[in-house]
């Protein structure tokens, strides 16, 4: 018995002594989860304001405005 309570007496002071193992917060992981989903949108909103402005020829204070995107979804998807 006296040899258990030695090594579980060695063991509780190798860990105290061990440093505290911190999760560091990698950059890539900053990228991954903000800067390429925003990137994304804007991806997005200038593909629309591309294709509607210099393809459709339209007016580019026209593709602010809600009614427009639900005419086009309308044609797009109607029966």
């Amino acid at each position: 018995m006296s040899r258990e309570k030695v090594k579980t007496a060695q063991n509780a002071e190798e860990e105290q002594q061990q440093p505290v193992k911190r999760r560091r917060i990698k950059a890539w992981s900053i990228i991954q989860w903000f800067l390429i989903p925003l990137l994304l949108v804007a991806a997005l909103g200038g593909g629309l304001v591309v294709g509607y402005v210099i393809l459709g020829k339209k007016e580019l204070s026209d593709v602010l405005l809600w009614s427009t995107w639900k005419h086009v979804y309308d044609l797009v998807f109607a029966p």
